[in-house]
């Protein structure tokens, strides 16, 4: 089981999130690891629409006991394009086969930009804010209040692909779901670290991954095994990507992960390409507006995110 550094306080986290079944396990994975403090989840319409998505993140809190994380829901469509979601990857409820309680608490009055820009504006340097969704929320956010981009200690998504995507042959998701919000968002002059495909297809959770889930207990039994059975986001290679999972872990333990910096623009006028990562590892420094994740050690990575989801485990029966 993982522990925090010595001396080191844990990094405060808000999460911009879509739950879906690899959202719900990268709440509990910062709900778990020692080195993360989850200070507010907001949410936003994608693999499933913006009711569901908040409702789906407030059961999986109330689930790991954490009621004290404050909920605000956002963005219910794209800036500009139809709604669309992935209910055939997540199923119609989102979490895939889970079946938790519906939420006792309800989200926050603010909208989920207010959440954003007033937990980091007051504590400038102290809040890494992560995306594992669209981006709407985030560029609505950053579109209000510029300074935004100057204030957060590190901005970190689940999205994009150097390569093939995942939902047309040039796009991954979140970028597909909303590229003018991720345009907006890779634009905003901050640095992105981009957890995208080209590593999330490397931690893939196999059978043998999910034999080591089965001592976890009610976490693994009503909620991480039974959301991985009905999750559709399924490999060639043998097991299924935790896709979300990955940018906490990231924050959690960067040695793990081989990262690259680039030049990324969105493309969003492409019939065919739209919501396409354009990726180039050979700009100059000075045009650098992202850091890419494109390797990750496996082993540890599943030593890491099992440790966290134990924590969170122990944490729901004893705490």
């Amino acid at each position: 089981m993982s522990t925090a550094p010595a001396g080191r306080a844990p990094r405060r986290v808000i999460l911009d999130c879509d739950p879906g079944i690899d959202d719900a396990l990268a709440i509990l994975f910062a709900c778990g690891h020692p080195s993360l403090d989850l200070c507010g989840v907001t949410t936003v319409a994608g693999n499933v629409g913006l009711a569901l998505t908040t409702a789906n993140a407030l059961s999986v809190l109330e689930f790991a006991a954490r009621q004290d994380v404050p909920v605000a829901a956002g963005s219910p469509v794209p800036l500009l394009r139809p709604h669309s979601d992935a209910r055939d990857v997540h199923g119609e409820s989102g979490l895939g086969h889970a079946r938790l309680p519906p939420p006792q608490a309800q989200s926050s009055a603010e909208h989920a930009t207010e959440l954003i820009i007033d937990t980091v504006a007051g504590s400038p340097g102290e809040i890494t804010l992560v995306a594992t969704g669209p981006l709407t929320n985030i560029a609505l956010a950053v579109r209000r209040q510029p300074a935004l981009a100057s204030q957060v200690a590190d901005f970190v998504i689940m999205g994009g692909s150097t390569g093939r995507g995942n939902t047309t042959p040039a796009a991954e998701f979140n970028i597909w779901w909303d590229p003018e919000a991720a345009a907006i968002v890779f634009g905003a002059g901050w640095r992105v670290t981009m957890a995208g495909l080209d590593v999330t297809h490397q931690a893939l959770a196999t059978a043998e991954t999910k034999d080591r889930m089965r001592g976890l207990g009610p976490l693994a039994d009503e909620l991480l095994l039974p959301g991985l059975h009905g999750y559709r986001g399924i490999t060639t290679r043998g097991g299924q990507a935790v896709h979300d999972v990955c940018a906490l872990a990231l924050i959690a333990a960067p040695d793990l992960f081989g990262c690259k910096p680039a030049r990324v623009e969105v493309e969003t006028r492409g019939q065919w390409t739209a919501g396409m990562t354009v990726t180039d590892f050979a700009a100059p420094a000075s045009e650098h507006n992202a850091l890419v994740a494109m390797s990750v050690d496996v082993t540890g990575f599943w030593d890491l995110v099992l440790g966290a989801w134990q924590r969170a485990g122990a944490a729901m029966t004893h705490g």
